[in-house]
């Protein structure tokens, strides 16, 4: 059994395969009210869909990167149980909190702005400040989430820890978190990404080894790029949002996704997303 968090990993190519799932949105599984019910079992489903499909494609998975809203209302049993999927696949993982991990919503039946927000304590087993290295990659995760919040922010603490990793460690590094950090041209969403994020990128500007950062939070697939560096967002494993629309609404016809990096001993990356089949 792997221990969990890992800090290091070695594969036998100097290649990392990285699956990245995100914005699983799991509920607990007893439910009076029958359509969310239906979307909790659909949730539910589809992250273990996808996880098994994924795994059973023709690459060789060395670590699992869940980044945020692992469930839809704070619960340890919900956590408890997704911890045990993913120890069983016998393949190290690292979680970090969204928004969801530490704010519960109140009134789901009611329209956003009239919900309710209720701050929550994270999952301790939810990651911060770690760092996982292998021969040639190093890889950080940060905790964008604010409890009692939609949007995130990237704090000044934790913008210090990576400047410390990164001076300390000339690897090809690639950050993990769950908020964007790169408008997704959505107004709607646009307005809960991370926060602070002009200090970020003003930070990051000396460390060229920084390469990628991936993130959930949009439930839909997008690449920008910025100072060099590859930006991805990525589907979620539930449902997804319609890209480049003001007004939120879901994409009907976006399946469940999720997202390979083959992150390469000469600092090169590939990257691309899967959809579940149907």
């Amino acid at each position: 059994m792997q221990s969990y968090p890992t800090n290091q990993i070695s594969t036998p190519d100097a290649q990392l395969n990285i699956l990245q799932i995100t914005d699983l949105h799991l509920s607990t599984p007893v439910i009076t009210d029958s359509h969310e019910s239906n979307a909790s079992t659909f949730c539910q489903h589809s992250f273990e869909n996808v996880l098994r499909q994924a795994l059973n494609e023709d690459i060789r998975c060395d670590l699992i990167i869940v980044t945020g809203d692992l469930v839809n209302r704070v619960d340890t049993h919900i956590y408890d149980h997704i911890f045990e999927v993913l120890q069983s696949t016998q393949i190290p993982f690292a979680c970090i909190a969204g928004n969801h991990d530490v704010t519960d919503e109140n009134g789901m039946d009611l329209p956003f702005f009239q919900r309710e927000l209720v701050a929550r304590t994270a999952d301790r087993r939810l990651l911060n400040r770690h760092a996982i290295e292998s021969e040639h990659w190093q890889l950080l995760f940060i905790d964008s989430s604010i409890t009692g919040k939609v949007e995130g922010e990237i704090r000044s603490i934790d913008i210090e820890w990576l400047r410390q990793r990164l001076t300390a460690c000339s690897k090809p590094a690639l950050i993990a978190l769950h908020h964007h950090i790169i408008s997704i041209d959505s107004a709607w969403i646009d307005t809960h990404m991370a926060q602070n994020t002009e200090s970020f990128w003003q930070n990051m500007v000396p460390f060229e080894h920084l390469q990628v950062i991936i993130s959930g939070h949009t439930h839909q697939e997008q690449v920008r790029y910025r100072q060099g560096v590859t930006v991805y967002s990525t589907p979620s494993t539930c449902y997804q949002f319609k890209p480049n629309v003001n007004e939120f609404a879901y994409d009907e016809s976006g399946l469940p996704g999720y997202r390979w990096l083959q992150l390469a001993n000469n600092g090169e990356v590939a990257s691309w997303v899967e959809r579940l089949d149907t």
